[in-house]
């Protein structure tokens, strides 16, 4: 006898039977959830499609595609901004901590005995001025480890090629949103200047000395102000003019090769001024924010990774 099967028997009838059906393991929607974790991640479909090498439009399909599967919606679309759903963050967090787990795993699966290079990722000041000069000292500690130094400012996710381990200064900031991060040191600005700006040998005596010289401003103008502010000393409009660069190692450089008096940092500044390069005027220092050690999670970080930030962190206590 054949069996002929009805429309009731070969249809799906209910959203919910549909929904079980797809979310058997073999038939899981994997790349319209990748796109969905990726725009929730960055709250943004333009930015998702760039990480992903895919159009704004295939983003937003696989995203349309989702919630028509689940049924409700997991973005609230505005003029020219997205924001998640209640339903789109408990989706979100889940997706991210499951994608970040199998990431760890392949990761560790892929380690041989040789291991990889170990990113970090510095501020150019921090690599030029203190990194730098140290690494001898490192590389001598922990010779069976190789470091990749890179000095690109952007924030990352710690995923994929990423950096294990990021250094950044911030002047407010402590936290940022899904790594974690932990105080390295303060920052604090005191002026220096090269010899060669004083011929005589004669040591300046009062701040508002430092008016005569070129003042040399890192990424903006008006930090010398500060200083002098804290000095008791209100500052000139002149004081708002001379060089600007872009961080700190380059104001450095530009003080140990006479182009003016620079705001710098005491640390990184300890090496010129113990070799008699630089001069530090005055003791008054000012607080300027502080450098952070950042990781996705501290906890999962290589062996190598584990090594690098002991050593570092050893250096600043």
């Amino acid at each position: 006898m054949t069996f002929v099967a009805t429309p009731r028997q070969t249809s799906i009838s209910s959203s919910s039977h549909d929904l079980r059906l797809w979310m058997k393991r073999g038939r899981l929607p994997l790349t319209a959830l990748r796109s969905f974790e990726v725009a929730a991640r960055h709250r943004s479909f333009t930015q998702a499609a760039a990480e992903l090498f895919i159009s704004q439009a295939a983003i937003s399909r696989q995203v349309r595609d989702l919630e028509a599967l689940i049924g409700r919606p997991l973005f609230e679309r505005h003029h020219r901004a997205v924001t998640l759903t209640a339903a789109g963050e408990e989706l979100r967090l889940l997706l991210t901590t499951s994608f970040d787990s199998i990431g760890d795993c392949l990761d560790r699966l892929r380690q041989t005995e040789e291991q990889p290079a170990l990113i970090i990722s510095c501020e150019p000041s921090f690599a030029s001025c203190w990194l730098m000069p140290n690494l001898a000292d490192f590389q001598r500690r922990h010779p069976g480890i190789d470091l990749d130094i890179d000095t690109d400012r952007r924030f990352y996710e710690f995923r994929g090629r990423d950096p294990a381990i990021a250094i950044r200064h911030s002047e407010t900031q402590s936290r940022w949103p899904r790594v974690e991060s932990r105080p390295l040191f303060t920052t604090r600005l005191t002026p220096v200047l090269s010899p060669s700006l004083l011929p005589d040998g004669d040591p300046l005596l009062r701040p508002e000395q430092l008016l005569a010289y070129p003042l040399v401003h890192e990424e903006r103008r008006d930090v010398w102000g500060q200083w002098f502010a804290a000095a008791g000393i209100a500052a000139p409009a002149t004081a708002q003019r001379g060089l600007v660069y872009a961080e700190g190692g380059l104001t450095l450089q530009a003080a140990l090769r006479g182009q003016g008096v620079a705001l710098t940092d005491e640390r990184l500044a300890s090496d010129a001024l113990a070799r008699g390069e630089l001069i530090r005027p005055f003791p008054l220092s000012i607080p300027f924010g502080a450098y952070w050690l950042v990781a996705r999670r501290f906890a999962t970080l290589p062996p190598s990774g584990e090594s690098f930030l002991a050593w570092v962190e050893r250096h600043f206590r």
